[in-house]
């Protein structure tokens, strides 16, 4: 998530972080507040007790029992749906139906549910990097999205390899492929399209970061210098010196949600405050990268962010203890 008080950021509209965080949250079913599923599955994949949803949203009877029908060569054509109410709904077979069950997504698996990809590819790096842990669902989700292909001129996509990377940095723990994960976005050039370079600086932030904690000061310093790419493009003096002005004041006072954050713990919206609490370790990420401001001296910043980043592995362990609907 980049940082609100950041430069692109503050250039474009941002959703929530409490949005954010939930929809970050990559899973194949999402539960409503009747207790079912609300899940996009294959016709085939029908059955029964599920119930469909009609063009005004609202569930139908539920499903009693399904049958195929196959074409003259054989092939299946059709699933054919009786509801409770005797109806009969046809679909067309390896169609994908919205539908409310009470099953929940089944698990996804590294070696089946990732897309085969090209050798040296940026998919492949995505394989590669949920291969090294087959077991974690939210990872594998993100994963088996972006294997089926990656447009690097996607804000979308570009959001989700910046996700992925936050995720395995912050949730588990594994800098070194978050690192993997960056090496996707950190090439990308300013083009002047701020809804793509929010994800890209973040990504140069994290990687920045990572850097400097490790000790290689010079490729630190090297990515946190692309950080000012956006105010270097400005060609007029004039605005230039006023955008200087405006990011030095973002430097020196920036918003580390304070008040947001406390707001989400007294109560007790754990997808709240982890939404805010990734807002500010986007802002102290910036910082750092940039390499402090007036107010904020370095080795502050560093403080901070191992405070952030603990903070937020236990709020990451509190929200799986809680279960999904914490």
């Amino acid at each position: 998530m980049s940082a609100p008080n950041t430069p692109a950021a503050a250039a474009a509209s941002a959703s929530s972080p409490a949005s954010a965080a939930s929809s970050a949250a990559t899973g194949a079913s999402w539960r409503d507040i009747g207790g079912d599923y609300l899940r996009s599955v294959k016709a085939q994949q029908v059955q029964a007790g599920d119930r469909f949803l009609t063009r005004k949203g609202e569930p139908s009877s539920p499903v009693t029992r399904t049958r195929i029908a196959r074409d003259d060569f054989g092939t299946p054509a059709l699933v054919i749906a009786t509801l409770a109410d005797d109806r009969e709904v046809r679909i067309a077979f390896g169609s994908t139906i919205r539908v409310r069950t009470h099953r929940p997504a089944p698990s996804l698996d590294a070696t089946a549910d990732l897309a085969p990809v090209q050798e040296g590819s940026p998919e492949a790096v995505v394989v590669e990097i949920a291969q090294r842990h087959p077991d974690d669902q939210r990872l594998l989700a993100l994963a088996a999205k972006l294997s089926r292909g990656i447009n690097m001129r996607s804000g979308a996509q570009l959001e989700d390899i910046d996700t992925m990377a936050r995720y395995l940095f912050v949730d588990l723990d594994d800098s070194d492929g978050a690192l993997r994960a960056t090496t996707l976005l950190t090439p990308l050039p300013f083009d002047g399209a701020m809804g793509r370079w929010k994800s890209i600086e973040s990504s140069l932030a994290l990687a920045a970061n990572i850097h400097h904690h490790r000790g290689d000061t010079a490729q630190a310093e090297k990515l946190g210098a692309r950080l000012r790419e956006p105010d270097e493009s400005e060609a007029d003096p004039i605005r230039a010196q006023r955008q200087a002005e405006f990011r030095q004041r973002q430097l020196n006072e920036p918003n580390l949600y304070d008040r947001e954050i406390l707001r989400a713990e007294s109560a007790g919206d754990l997808a709240a405050e982890r939404g805010w609490r990734e807002s500010r370790l986007s802002t102290l990420f910036y910082l750092r990268a940039r390499g402090g401001s007036e107010t904020y001296t370095g080795e502050e910043l560093d403080r901070l962010v191992r405070l952030e980043v603990t903070a937020l592995r236990e709020l990451a362990d509190r929200q799986a203890a809680a279960g999904p609907d914490a």
